[in-house]
């Protein structure tokens, strides 16, 4: 059973994904997982490869979306980035991104923050 929660992520990742797209990046993976971490989307632009937390509240959420990247998850992102760039042997630049989404009914806020951390 998929909660309330995991809904209301989803849906900001797809949201997240379809905003980059709009940007002119190409999506490489999504919920790219292994033991220890995880990253949301992995996509590139101009020759960067950009690892890309998404993170989705309601309004009226006690913290703001990107509060709740702390330094463990960011640890966790830079793992994973660091997996996956050797598995696929990439050598190029990388960045690490926030995508944070407000929801409020049907409305919502997006915020891109580049080189977040």
């Amino acid at each position: 059973m998929i909660t309330e929660s995991k809904k209301t992520g989803l849906w900001g990742e797809i949201y997240a994904a379809r905003y980059l797209r709009q940007k002119g990046y190409s999506i490489k993976s999504s919920n790219y997982r292994l033991s220890g971490g995880e990253i949301d989307i992995i996509a590139e632009k101009d020759d960067v490869f950009c690892f890309v937390e998404v993170k989705t509240r309601s309004v009226g959420a006690y913290f703001s979306p990107g509060e709740a990247v702390d330094y463990h998850k960011e640890n966790n992102i830079k793992n994973a980035a660091a997996a996956y760039t050797a598995r696929y042997k990439i050598d190029k630049d990388i960045r690490f991104d926030i995508i944070e989404i407000i929801l409020d009914n049907e409305n919502y806020k997006l915020k891109h923050t580049e080189n977040a951390f």
